[in-house]
């Protein structure tokens, strides 16, 4: 861990598998004051045979200090850092597992930071799940990304009064992917808590059981 990279060296959890095994991978992406050891439980809601689920560890928990909302330089270094981990533990995943066999999935701050890599770095990934999260940037962001998803299937999931995650911003997330060529399912939950329910994770299952 350096001032100028935090999340440098930081552990990657993992269950299933050893990747050179492996038919098909998931990476998770904890939320803040979580950990990676804690995501890889939804390895036991999620069809498992054959995959390897790796959860990389955020320094102090906390994949960037400020809410997602803030402009981009008020999370950095950590935005930058956190970004730089996830590639490199998707490459070392896919160094033995195609990346169209390969799923990202977050929760609350690591859906936000799987939002943010996914269109940053477009091509066809086997499937990304984002619960209760979306696309940085403050109200009013402009979110310009290019490239070509290339059909890859997309589940949002998020309550309609979340305190952390503006509906709005998932339908602009939503409509982000889409224009970048995902197949996006969105489901808006009322009344939810900040929290996953058994339907999310029934499309989260079918999106890692076709991988």
């Amino acid at each position: 861990m350096t001032d100028a990279d935090p999340h440098a060296g930081q552990p990657v959890e993992h269950r299933g598998p050893a990747l050179e095994d492996a038919d098909s991978a998931v990476i998770l992406l904890h939320g803040r004051g979580a950990r990676a050891s804690g995501m890889l439980g939804f390895a036991e809601d999620l069809p498992s045979e054959g995959a390897a689920f790796v959860a990389p560890q955020a320094a102090r928990a906390t994949w960037y200090p400020n809410s997602f909302l803030e402009p981009t330089e008020e999370n950095e270094p950590w935005f930058s850092s956190a970004l730089g981990l996830v590639n490199d533990v998707f490459e070392d995943v896919t160094e033995h597992v195609p990346a169209e066999n390969v799923a990202l999935l977050g929760f609350s701050q690591g859906a936000c930071l799987g939002s943010e890599f996914v269109a940053r770095n477009p091509h066809e990934y086997g499937g990304f799940v984002a619960f209760s999260g979306g696309l940085h940037g403050p109200e009013g962001t402009t979110h310009e990304h290019e490239g070509d998803l290339e059909g890859t299937p997309i589940f949002l999931g998020c309550s309609d009064r979340d305190p952390h995650i503006p509906e709005e911003r998932v339908h602009e997330t939503r409509d982000v992917f889409e224009a970048m060529n995902a197949d996006v399912t969105e489901r808006i939950y009322e009344g939810m808590g900040h929290t996953v329910n058994q339907d999310e994770l029934e499309h989260a299952a079918d999106i890692v059981g076709d991988l």
